[in-house]
């Protein structure tokens, strides 16, 4: 009985792989791994569970596809500033200014810092092609002490996509009210 159960398991696997609908799955996961092994060398992970399209095609990820069109571009006077030494608890800002030498109006789509300390303004509107603008950058340093760098991730119709920006400083710790002179 064992003998049977063995025989029919190895003959149902040998025909399976004879059926056309598995071997024509097995051809296109075989073109698939071709395709990859000569690609750049970075296999694309991402399983496309759509099966109207074939297996074997292969779908550039949305950062792989090439960038087109004419961009914005940032010329920045500096695109890092130090506070130098400030004391615990003040708020300091800078306004770094930018002009557009790109070959399309300059949009920024969004500006994050690092820290929630940290808060950029930037204009809203396009800035035209020869164009100037701002972004202003507020740094609250309380509750934060010694050599501090920020950093604040400017998003755009750029090439490259992201810009960035940092400001640094050296925070002096406010002293504590239980320190200094004793009283007797």
């Amino acid at each position: 009985m064992k003998d049977w159960i063995y025989i029919s398991v190895v003959v149902f696997g040998l025909t399976a792989c004879t059926d056309p609908a598995t071997q024509e799955r097995i051809d296109k996961l075989e073109k698939r791994v071709e395709a990859l092994e000569s690609s750049s060398g970075k296999p694309d992970l991402h399983v496309d569970h759509d099966h109207s399209k074939p297996t074997s095609e292969i779908q550039p990820k949305e950062e792989e596809k090439p960038l087109t069109g004419p961009f914005g571009q940032f010329k920045f006077a500096k695109e890092e500033h130090d506070f130098g030494q400030i004391n615990e608890g003040d708020e300091v800002t800078h306004v770094f200014t930018f002009k557009n030498i790109g070959q399309a109006p300059l949009v920024i789509n969004d500006a994050k810092a690092s820290c929630g300390c940290t808060v950029p303004r930037w204009p809203k509107d396009p800035i035209p092609v020869g164009g100037s603008g701002e972004i202003e950058v507020k740094f609250n340093s309380k509750g934060k002490k010694g050599q501090t760098m920020k950093t604040v991730t400017i998003k755009a119709n750029t090439n490259p996509a992201e810009t960035k920006l940092k400001i640094k400083t050296n925070i002096i710790p406010a002293p504590k009210l239980d320190e200094g002179p004793v009283k007797q």
